[in-house]
């Protein structure tokens, strides 16, 4: 199948009235699908350059971080159950940072490779792609985010995952729930949001109480802590997008703006945290 689109105007889905208006959107099929296309080559050139710094360099492919898990044991002397823990692996930082950035090539090389099926959903208002591939991706990348700041409990980083994948999975109900055909002239309804906002912000308080739980915050280095706010930040972004989208400020109004807006937020953070993850793999292996 082609990959190339006719450079003609294409409808603006309003995300407002949940109907085309009269103008067309300047955002046109094929500069989607270059945007994907640059995307895709990006991502796809930094994570093959990380795998090959992982591979050639010995204190990036030997930087660890163990993973332990807590389970309970019965204590026949006491009567009663005792915590204790048992390391269960040594996780790879500077393994896993790169297929971070591969699952985000993959999505862009998909929506390349079926652009009828892509441009379609988002002629309706919806990305479902986008957002399969941000529960896989986001929740790799906020794990290692989290180990490299001292969560190193199995149940917490499932826990973690799991909160962080149903964010991104509200954010793909939310898109559902207010397409222009599921709308037909109602209100926006925001519940979606509102719940992904609180399954997104349990990763953070797990990885906060990791990190401040010692109490030993004069020791730790101003830079850290610029390092989580800005991981804190640029993670963050892409709610904004979407408050902006649905609350049809400006240009926003129309969602191929919100898109490409998408495409872009994901390849500037994305790439950002990536490489502050990947750099986290020269500091002494201090697990």
């Amino acid at each position: 199948m082609s990959l190339s689109a006719p450079l003609t105007h294409s409808p603006v889905i309003d995300v407002e009235s949940g109907s085309p208006p009269s103008h067309p959107s300047t955002i046109t099929d094929s500069k989607l699908l270059r945007m994907n296309k640059y995307a895709f080559i990006l991502h796809f050139s930094q994570a093959t350059l990380m795998l090959a710094t992982y591979l050639a360099v010995d204190s990036v492919r030997d930087f660890t971080k163990p993973v332990r898990y807590t389970f309970a044991k019965f204590n026949a002397t006491t009567n009663g159950f005792t915590q204790e823990s048992a390391e269960a692996f040594d996780l790879p930082v500077g393994l896993i940072t790169p297929f971070f950035l591969y699952m985000s090539a993959l999505a862009h090389l998909l929506c390349m490779a079926r652009p009828g099926e892509y441009l379609g959903m988002i002629n309706r208002g919806i990305n479902r792609m986008r957002w399969y591939e941000y529960a896989l991706s986001s929740s790799l990348m906020i794990v290692m985010i989290a180990a490299l700041f001292g969560v190193w409990d199995l149940g917490n980083l499932v826990a973690i995952v799991g909160c962080n994948a149903s964010m991104n999975l509200f954010g793909l109900w939310m898109e559902e729930k207010n397409m222009p055909e599921n709308r037909r002239g109602k209100e926006v309804d925001w519940t979606p949001f509102f719940l992904g906002c609180i399954s997104g912000v349990v990763p953070w308080v797990n990885t906060m109480i990791a990190f401040l739980g010692g109490g030993d915050f004069g020791n730790i280095p101003k830079f850290v802590y610029g390092i989580l706010i800005g991981y804190f930040v640029f993670f963050n972004t892409f709610p904004v997008n979407m408050v902006l989208q649905y609350a049809k400020v400006g240009k926003w109004r129309d969602y191929r703006y919100g898109e490409v807006t998408y495409i872009v937020l994901s390849l500037l953070s994305k790439s950002l945290l990536a490489w502050l993850v990947f750099g986290g793999t020269f500091q002494p292996n201090g697990s």
